[in-house]
């Protein structure tokens, strides 16, 4: 029987702001106070995505102090549709507020398992030197990005037995945090889960365990 769970891969991640939307700020751009587990599966798919894996966090550690940045931006109400010629973006401009994070570093604790599209012959290992290479090598299908795709997320490989980054020292209750959004149904599901930062770190309950 092959094993279908690969060994524990942590990786730092970084950058100058980041924006983990709360979804229940429908207009406004409000930040969650950590990175959510979508959005840190997000950046690991970012440097290996195949069908025949899929990616499950379990920790995310706090690296640097939880500060805050107030913006104030201009963004486009609609999207450009080919049916229209002309297109003034003036009459479509709205100016929105915006609560991000600055300055923001953590420590990814992750796993990936097989899914039921592997095939016979693929198995755990060669993904993991696939995703060991090209985190290594600082490789990636699309530019990693924390939480909106305007931040941009450098990321760094923490070798197996290698010390980990101090978290910092600081809990706090943090609510309902969004886990997923599943598309398993015909309506996208969110889930979330209660989420409890312990001395720098939010521990990531498996989807459908109670938190």
């Amino acid at each position: 029987m092959r094993t279908n769970k690969s060994r524990l891969f942590r990786l730092k991640v970084w950058g100058e702001n980041a924006c983990f939307t709360r979804p229940e700020m429908k207009v406004e751009r409000v930040s969650y106070d950590v990175m959510t587990p979508s959005a840190a599966r997000g950046i690991l798919e970012a440097i290996l995505w195949k069908p025949a894996i899929r990616w499950q966090v379990e920790r995310i550690d706090v690296l640097k102090p939880i500060r805050w940045e107030s913006v104030r931006r201009n963004e486009v109400a609609c999207v450009m549709s080919t049916r229209t010629r002309q297109q003034f973006i003036e009459d479509q401009r709205q100016q929105r507020a915006g609560l991000l994070l600055r300055d923001v570093a953590y420590t990814i604790h992750a796993f990936f398992r097989l899914t039921e599209l592997a095939a016979p012959e693929e198995n755990i290992v060669k993904f993991q030197e696939m995703f060991l290479r090209r985190a290594e090598q600082g490789q990636s299908f699309h530019c990693p990005y924390l939480g909106c795709r305007e931040f941009a997320a450098h990321f760094q490989l923490i070798p197996w037995g290698a010390p980990t980054p101090t978290p910092i020292c600081e809990s706090k209750e943090l609510g309902y945090m969004l886990h997923e959004i599943s598309y398993a149904e015909k309506s996208p599901t969110p889930h979330f889960f209660r989420a409890y930062l312990n001395q720098g770190s939010l521990r990531i309950p498996a989807l459908g365990v109670p938190s």
